[in-house]
């Protein structure tokens, strides 16, 4: 795979994970304890041997730039680099990215060169393991000038994505972007008899073809269709707009993907992780999932029950209760602790245990915690109670927001001894 290049799209402000987003980008956010969101679309070009990736960000770029520099390191018996292309202005340019092919036109440069043939384009919010070669294998093998891999959804879910209509030889004959008008939902939808054609278990419900976000584009096509700049998106003003100018196919995907867009799928993917039936596994050796090199100390619980949690290094859990949780590295969390449907993100550093005459970093003594993201370095008083649920409307304050029935607690964050949120 050393003729193709692997680009992975940062997003735009994250507005959706805000808080989470507040001091990084999306693909910088903390996942399952150890991992950032930028590491499963690594992994997954590494394990399928592609080692040349760029990495296109904009917004709040510092942790993510510090993150790849320590954990992508290749040496001269494996090339290859995972490289930061953060926005900036150049002579053919002066403006931000303006959309995701607006993104990729701005790095033609690096990407137009004779030793790509293809160009994988991934997202760096989505939580999945894909084998890319096999999706560039069936970019090849139907000679596509663009193959879309996409995923079945169900009908309540179409109007977040992009949907696509196959027809014979699984071409795409439609491309229609977050559509909701019912007419053009029956058009899509993907007849019974076609779902096993595809490699699509039957559902026993609607489905319809949803576009994941990762393209293959031969490198010379993408080129020639970039140099038009009024294409500024791959699926309003590329796939849909240039539908009858392509041959554009669909590779189907049946395996686990999650978008990680919003606060509440966050937090859903968070506590999947932990669960003993959990449709991603960390664990596939085969198949790992990389992140920086910590070197941190074995993680320490005393006196303590801890069921359906992932425990990552360097923690501390003094006689507490954990169920159906993720803590973070470097947590620490103190006697008398309750926690449940929770992610702790954990800490940038090790702390002291107590900090006198003050509130200490982590989670305080007799606190109960349930459905909340506590961001990194937070420090939660005494006595606390922070409880999510799905009768909480959204809402902020200095020390905490709510979104979509979870309580956030920013990074940084101080949060009185006996405050209840």
């Amino acid at each position: 795979m050393n003729d193709v290049l692997a680009v992975i799209l940062g997003g735009g402000r994250g507005t959706r994970l805000y808080p989470l987003t507040r001091d990084r980008c999306k693909p910088a956010v903390p996942l399952g304890g150890k991992y950032r969101l930028i590491d499963i679309p690594i992994a997954n070009c590494i394990n399928s041997g592609l080692r040349q990736i760029f990495v296109l960000t904009q917004f709040n770029s510092a942790s993510l730039m510090t993150h790849i520099h320590r954990a992508y390191r290749f040496d001269g018996f494996m090339p290859g680099f995972v490289e930061i292309l953060a926005a900036e202005q150049t002579p053919e340019s002066d403006s931000w990215y303006q959309g995701t092919a607006d993104a990729v036109r701005q790095n033609l440069r690096r990407i137009d060169r004779s030793n790509y043939n293809q160009v994988l384009i991934l997202s760096g919010d989505q939580l999945y393991r894909m084998r890319a070669e096999h999706l560039i294998g069936y970019h090849r093998e139907v000679k596509a000038d663009v193959t879309l891999s996409v995923i079945p959804v169900r009908r309540k879910d179409t109007s977040r994505f992009g949907l696509v209509r196959v027809g014979h030889g699984g071409m795409v004959r439609e491309f229609v972007e977050k559509p909701t008008d019912a007419a053009i939902l029956d058009r899509f939808r993907v007849p019974p008899e076609s779902l096993s054609v595809l490699g699509i278990s039957d559902k026993g419900e609607e489905v319809y073809l949803a576009s994941m976000g990762i393209y293959v584009f031969d490198r010379e096509v993408l080129v020639k269709i970039l140099r038009d700049e009024s294409k500024l998106d791959f699926g309003k003003d590329i796939f849909e707009g240039l539908l009858s100018q392509l041959e554009i196919a669909a590779y189907p995907f049946d395996g686990y993907w999650e978008d990680i867009g919003t606060i509440g799928a966050f937090h859903h993917a968070n506590i999947s992780l932990a669960s003993p039936g959990t449709p991603f596994d960390f664990y596939d050796l085969g198949r790992p999932v990389y992140t920086s090199r910590r070197y941190l100390p074995a993680s320490k619980v005393v006196a303590s029950k801890l069921d359906n949690t992932l425990l990552g290094e360097g923690c501390r859990v003094l006689e507490s209760d954990i169920r159906s949780s993720v803590v973070g590295i470097r947590s620490i969390v103190r006697e008398g602790s309750t926690i449940s449907e929770s992610v702790l993100l954990g800490m940038d550093f090790l702390s002291p245990e107590h900090r006198p005459k003050d509130v200490s970093y982590g989670i305080g003594h007799d606190c109960v915690i349930h459905r909340a993201i506590i961001d990194k370095n937070a420090r939660i008083g005494d006595g606390c109670i922070i409880r999510g649920g799905d009768d909480r409307p959204d809402s902020e304050s200095q020390i905490h927001a709510v979104r979509d029935g979870v309580v956030v607690i920013p990074k940084n964050a101080v949060v009185p001894p006996g405050t209840e949120i």
